[in-house]
């Protein structure tokens, strides 16, 4: 929870409940005039349901207030706001190395406010991987996919089977998938290649695209719009690249999702595009275990730290942290078509 400092402690006015009518019930016949009345009452009524007792409020706040300010650590003068539940677009939760740790990584994600995880393929064994952990947790979902770098793997029999785990009813998106010029550990003519075959895929599919993409805009955008990717869209997921790259993605009706790299000291450019994207149009993720956000730098990510990437948004947009966490839900929703 969140606390803002607008709401005056006359908001306080109302009294407060402080016990239970099944509490107050052996007490209220003690209150002075009150026994006779009670009686009075049931003699009038002996055929009839007795009348639940109302809750006790007590009109003086003064020791109420300091019992509860102490509880709950919260200055009650202050409105407390629950923060929106968060999700993270872009997890590896079968990542080896959450192996020792894995169910309480997640936990603790969960109690940091992370409600959904969407788990990442980028092979054809981390696809069945992530089609697996979504089908063990109601709030994990996968999608399925070759990343650039490994497409120089793919088998004759790898579409099947990709078609396959498509149909998972846990797996609601095609990727991640792109061009990667930057390390090159797939030949680039045979990244285009398969990028193409794999955006005819998700089309088949009806799948939205995961998109990877670096140092490779201008062949990205060219493919997309050349295999009519914008008739199932998605997302650019850790989006790094320039102003024009966010026009043109955005243009082909694609979201932006922002990870960790934002924190960095050095991303003051990429900060300033977040500032000139539609928040309508934005997602949220960690890409965990990699790009760790500031303050954790140096440390494995986990999604429970995706809430540094919300609050850096709402710092650079100059609105709340709950205000990012509800649209950027909402748009992952959208995309995903998950509740």
């Amino acid at each position: 929870m969140s606390i803002s400092e607008d709401s005056p402690t006359r908001s306080m006015r109302k009294p407060m409940l402080l016990q239970s009518t099944r509490e107050m019930h052996g007490r209220r016949s003690s209150m002075p005039g009150r026994r006779n009345v009670q009686k009075g009452r049931q003699q009038g009524r002996s055929k009839t349901k007795p009348e639940a007792y109302p809750p006790r409020y007590v009109e003086d706040f003064g020791e109420a207030r300091t019992q509860l300010e102490v509880f709950f650590n919260i200055p009650l003068g202050h409105r407390v706001t629950m923060r929106p539940m968060l999700i993270d677009t872009h997890t590896h939760l079968d990542d080896d190395r959450y192996n020792d740790d894995r169910d309480t990584m997640i936990a603790r994600a969960r109690e940091a406010g992370v409600s959904t995880f969407i788990t990442i393929g980028c092979d054809l064994a981390t696809s069945r991987s992530a089609a697996e952990l979504a089908g063990r947790h109601s709030f994990v979902y996968a999608t399925v996919g070759i990343h650039p770098h490994e497409v120089k793997h793919i088998a004759d029999d790898w579409y099947d089977e990709l078609r396959r785990l498509a149909r998972h009813d846990k797996v609601v998106a095609y990727g991640e998938i792109g061009l990667d010029y930057h390390y090159n550990h797939s030949p680039p003519t045979l990244q285009r290649e398969r990028f193409r075959e794999q955006v005819c895929l998700a089309r088949e599919l009806s799948l939205p695209i995961v998109i990877h993409t670096r140092e490779a805009q201008d062949d990205t955008i060219a493919i997309l719009k050349e295999e009519r990717a914008a008739e199932v869209g998605g997302v650019f997921h850790c989006f790094s690249g320039d102003a024009r790259l966010a026009k043109d993605a955005l243009d082909l009706g694609f979201f932006l999702s922002f990870s960790g790299v934002i924190t960095f000291q050095n991303a003051a450019t990429l900060r300033d595009i977040v500032k000139t994207v539609p928040l309508d149009r934005i997602l949220i993720e960690t890409d965990c275990p990699y790009l760790t956000p500031v303050p954790h730098r140096g440390t494995r990510n986990e999604p429970a730290y995706v809430r540094f990437v919300a609050d850096k948004i709402a710092e650079l947009k100059t609105i709340s942290a709950e205000e990012v966490g509800t649209i950027t839900t909402r748009n992952a929703q959208r995309v995903f078509k998950i509740p």
